[in-house]
């Protein structure tokens, strides 16, 4: 479903189209989530916590732009989305069926054998530009689609979601050197920072403070924002190009587990899978009409 318009933006590389309301935008995360507590649920697969602190930057990627990715869209001008973490594809499925890529009723068989929707993502997915999940590849791969539009003369921006974990990689810390090097201001990379990696904090695991200014000292017009309000993360990504010329880095500062209050902050969300009762109560909790 579509929510109906009623904002619009002046960013869009192209004419602008409407953009829906932070009301609206708020439901469809909560959609989200419902779909991604009933997935984990339905087929017994991990990375529940991580997939719900990231569900409002999918949500603003590809409902917060005047051009965001859609399957009748001209790809030589709406935005492109890559997740990175790829452990989190729930959220990115339910956003795809959501927006047309493929009919909702293929959530049925997600993960299962033969499925079109494995345990991670894959470019023979509608909507899937590359495979993902091996941690620290998604960034060098958004950095090449940049680098491609940009010689193709291309307007459109490329967001580019990750995980905290994943700045333990030696891969993404390369492709900051690059990016910011190659002027790359239409690229904007989403950090889901939720302070937990699979085995403790991520802090404790591989300290990662500050994070800001490391992207920073790198060239990167890097800010914090808070990862779970709609307002500022549709505000940013609609702020590319960098006036001066650098690619984006949102720290986006979130809750594992966000919108389920018994699995907020507790790591054992991100293995556990929840009991009927349990996805009943966390449903319940969403307050969807």
């Amino acid at each position: 479903m579509e929510p109906s318009a009623v904002t619009s933006t002046s960013a869009s590389p192209a004419e602008a189209r409407p953009i829906p309301t932070i009301d609206e935008l708020q439901t469809l995360a909560k959609r989200i989530r419902s779909h991604v507590l009933g997935l984990s649920h339905q087929a017994r697969t991990a990375h529940l916590g991580s997939s719900l602190s990231c569900v409002e930057m999918v949500v603003a990627a590809y409902w917060g732009t005047a051009n965001p990715p859609s399957p009748n869209g001209d790809d030589a001008e709406q935005d492109c989305f890559l997740l990175s973490k790829g452990h989190a594809a729930t959220t990115l499925y339910a956003a795809l069926a959501m927006k047309g890529f493929f009919p909702e009723n293929w959530l049925d068989s997600y993960a299962e054998p033969g499925s079109p929707l494995g345990e991670h993502p894959s470019p023979g997915t509608p909507g899937i530009v590359a495979a993902t999940g091996s941690l620290g590849h998604g960034l060098p791969i958004a950095i090449g689609m940049a680098l491609a539009a940009r010689i193709q003369g291309r307007q459109n921006r490329i967001h580019v979601l990750m995980s905290d974990g994943e700045c333990n990689e030696g891969s993404v810390w390369e492709g900051a050197l690059f990016a910011p090097a190659q002027k790359l201001d239409r690229l904007t990379v989403m950090i889901d920072y939720n302070k937990w990696q699979a085995t403790g904090r991520s802090d404790e695991v591989t300290s990662l403070s500050p994070l800001k200014e490391k992207w920073a000292a790198f060239g990167w017009r890097a800010v914090e924002v808070d990862g779970h309000n709609l307002a500022e993360l549709v505000e940013w990504l609609n702020k590319a190009p960098d006036p001066d010329g650098r690619p984006t880095a949102l720290i986006a500062h979130t809750l594992k587990g966000k919108g389920v209050s018994f699995m907020e902050d507790d790591n054992n969300w991100h293995y556990r899978i929840p009991t009927a009762a349990e996805l009943e109560r966390a449903r319940a909790e969403l307050q969807l009409s």
